[in-house]
């Protein structure tokens, strides 16, 4: 298969409606024909933690959700991108619960990193933990085996508890290879087309670096789960928010990858009317990416940015986005902050409410997405123009849950009739459906505070004329007959 040059929807499968047979409901109701590049599910799975991202088992959805058939039932309409946690799963799974009863005498022993099989005699060494990119204070947690009271320390690169809910594979060994194989299968006999590597950059752990992105050693693993993928007709996302160069080497191996430099570089333009920094980039990026302007961590910034944007340009969109209510996700490790202490991670917000809930800035910064070559992929709370949940966040101390509201069937009745929500499926039925976003693509910007994004495909023609001061917006564009339109967004 290939990857659909349309609109994509990403969403968990209890967010609009509080499952999935509703979520496929609403879609049919509201939103028939608007997502023909698929919907990216957030994990279904058993999980015993971090929404989804600590899976148990992925052969069983989570009862609240639905089942399998659901799902399946789901990727005859669409095509499915669902995420493969690939350096860890949960402290619940059947693997790790047998290791945690029987310790070394476990099957399953083999599945996980103990700390002898990164240092010979087991004990940490703070100089190598000061080299990493962390995610967490430290990263591993201490077990008791509960057949010989012995304790096991394995690697856990994710997690806010102690010890972790997310326990890291290794996955050199050769049972992790077989389990990767049994649920590729799954997921191709399920309808599943695309399927995101979550945290792939951190699956190879190698002392006296910053286990992080290891060449070449990441290479060669991903090109051997390419491989399975490619056996059972399964397109490959690599996750990975690192500096732009490693993005581009992902590119240069044939790759799709994500664009999470965009959402920053928009957010500016459309903030403080500036152009040049978008306008180069837009000139010199390569076009198989994924587009975002939301998702449900946040909108990125470091390490994304580094060597691109300085901690003081950086500060100027982050302190607009605090001041509308955003919170912040912080870079743990000293030696990856900026010299002068910037330490923003990712900037927690919707993207409405990160553009002060105006509707024209916020239609401008999505036609700035969609005209953006690449695969466009729009978030459910993106979609219905949410405004910061700071309830979600109070409820649950969890700050990513400013952006994952879940909206029941009447919230979305009540969404949908929103102007600014008609004028956003307006536009995303426009990228779907005129041809020019399959041809040639070029920027320019007639004055500071505009822009021209153009799309050519042999005599037909769609241009975006965006005004960043007053956020006008207007499409022009001919139709099968040749005829010329302009028309405001």
């Amino acid at each position: 298969m290939s990857v659909k040059n349309k609109v994509q929807l990403i969403t968990y499968p209890d967010s609009m409606g509080g499952n999935i047979k509703t979520l496929h409901k609403v879609l049919k109701k509201h939103f028939d024909g608007i997502f023909q590049g698929g919907i990216h599910l957030l994990p279904p799975y058993t999980s015993s933690g971090d929404r989804g991202f600590a899976p148990i088992s992925y052969f069983e959805i989570e009862p609240a959700f639905g089942n399998w058939q659901d799902v399946k039932a789901l990727g005859k309409e669409y095509d499915l991108l669902l995420d493969f946690m690939v350096n860890h799963i949960s402290k619940a799974s059947p693997f790790v619960k047998d290791f945690l009863q029987k310790g070394r005498q476990s099957q399953y022993a083999d599945m996980f990193l103990t700390l002898d099989k990164l240092w010979p005699d087991g004990k940490p060494v703070q100089q190598d933990i000061d080299r990493m990119f962390l995610r967490r204070k430290v990263p591993y947690s201490t077990f008791t085996i509960a057949d010989t009271g012995q304790k096991e320390t394995l690697w856990t690169t994710f997690g806010k508890t102690d010890p972790s809910e997310q326990i890291d594979l290794d996955v050199q060994a050769a049972i992790t290879k077989t389990f990767f194989k049994e649920v590729f299968t799954f997921f191709s006999h399920n309808n599943i087309r695309i399927v995101r590597l979550d945290a792939v950059g951190y699956v190879i752990k190698k002392m006296g670096t910053s286990c992080f992105f290891v060449e070449p050693d990441i290479y060669r693993f991903i090109d051997e789960i390419k491989a399975l993928a490619d056996g059972l007709g399964i397109e490959l996302l690599p996750e990975v928010h690192a500096q732009i160069n490693t993005q581009y080497k992902l590119s240069e191996r044939g790759f799709w990858i994500y664009d999470f430099v965009l959402p920053y570089y928009i957010l500016e333009a459309v903030m403080f009317h500036k152009t040049d920094r978008l306008v180069d980039y837009l000139r010199d990026r390569p076009h198989s990416q994924f587009t975002m302007l939301d998702c449900h961590d946040g909108i990125p910034v470091k390490p994304d940015l580094d060597d691109l944007v300085s901690s003081t340009d950086a500060k100027k969109v982050v302190d607009v986005c605090v001041e509308r209510g955003a919170n912040l996700s912080l870079v743990y490790s000293d030696k990856y902050k900026s010299p002068d202490g910037f330490d923003v991670h990712q900037i927690r917000c919707t993207i409405y409410s990160a553009l002060g809930q105006e509707d024209d800035a916020y239609i401008q910064a999505r036609a700035l997405q969609l005209f953006t070559p690449g695969i466009p992929q729009i978030y459910y709370v993106g979609l219905l123009s949410g405004k910061n949940d700071t309830q979600g966040v109070a409820k649950t101390g969890e700050g990513r849950e400013i952006n994952r509201h879940n909206y029941t069937e009447q919230e979305i009745e009540q969404a949908v009739h929103r102007e600014v929500v008609q004028r956003l499926l307006k536009l995303i039925e426009f990228r779907n459906t005129h041809p020019s976003f399959e041809g040639t693509f070029s920027v320019s910007k007639p004055q500071d505070y505009e822009l021209e994004l153009k799309w050519v495909q042999d005599k037909r023609y769609s241009i975006l004329w965006v005004d960043l001061k007053s956020h006008q917006s207007t499409i022009s564009y001919n139709d099968k007959q040749g005829k010329e339109h302009t028309c405001f967004i």
